[in-house]
């Protein structure tokens, strides 16, 4: 017999044995996927973030800055805090557009101002909220003309529908600054009519979940606010109602 014919047990013993290093390879290769799949999972930074309450605030009034603010030549409208004023540097002319013409007691401003601060630096970011209701017989051409130019859209609710009512609801982008208390607060208070319901401003910023884990801190912030803001006098609208 020729010495170059293997005998089938032994071409079989030998392909058994291609077949167990071969899976042997395959298994040292995916374990070593898997391991480093999972160093490279516990090495991965979680980018959740958490929202971060900064600061709440009783609303006393609306108003403007009695006198033009440093760095703020914008400023147009002030929500005038018990602790904080809150200079509208953005949207604040929309607002005050819609404030001064539409009649006070069919106004509801929505008690949602909550307002973002990105780096905690005393700037601040958000949405004003307001809606404007009456019976459909009292509205004007010149209301819809106005609503129509001003961005306002119906929001009719089936409770206004009820008693033929009909609601408008506006939202205006907002952008601002945070100041200290204003100066003539005590003469708002005991001079002006408070305003007809409660309302509140808040402050909220956004802290990565790693970061609170690392520090192994509260994720409870301080609000910040800016270095040259100083407190100022204010103009209060004449429309200390916002009946509800």
């Amino acid at each position: 017999m020729s010495q170059n014919h293997k005998n089938p047990l032994q071409v079989k013993v030998s392909f058994k044995a291609v077949i167990i290093s071969a899976s042997l390879t395959a298994l040292l290769v995916s374990s070593g996927c898997a391991t480093s799949s999972l160093l490279e999972s516990s090495n991965r930074v979680s980018t959740t973030s958490v929202k971060t309450p900064l600061s709440e605030d009783q609303i006393v009034a609306f108003g403007r800055p009695a006198q033009a603010l440093p760095k703020m030549p914008n400023a147009t409208m002030v929500i005038v805090g018990e602790k904080n004023s809150c200079v509208l540097s953005q949207g604040g002319t929309e607002m005050v557009n819609l404030l001064s013409n539409l009649t006070p007691k069919n106004i509801q401003v929505s008690n949602d101002m909550s307002f973002y601060v990105p780096n905690n630096d005393g700037y601040f970011q958000g949405e004003m909220k307001l809606s404007y209701a009456k019976l459909k017989d009292e509205f004007k051409r010149s209301d819809y003309q106005f609503f129509l130019q001003n961005n306002g859209r119906d929001c009719t609710t089936d409770s206004d529908e009820r008693i033929n009512a009909q609601r408008f609801c506006f939202s205006v982008p907002v952008k601002g600054a945070i100041y200290p208390q204003v100066s003539n607060l005590s003469m708002i208070q005991s001079q002006y009519r408070a305003l007809s319901k409660p309302y509140t401003v808040s402050f909220y910023t956004q802290i990565k979940q790693d970061e609170v884990i690392r520090s192994g801190k509260s994720s409870a912030e301080k609000l910040v606010l800016l270095p040259f803001a100083l407190a100022f006098d204010v103009v209060t609208f004449p429309l200390q109602l916002l009946d509800n």
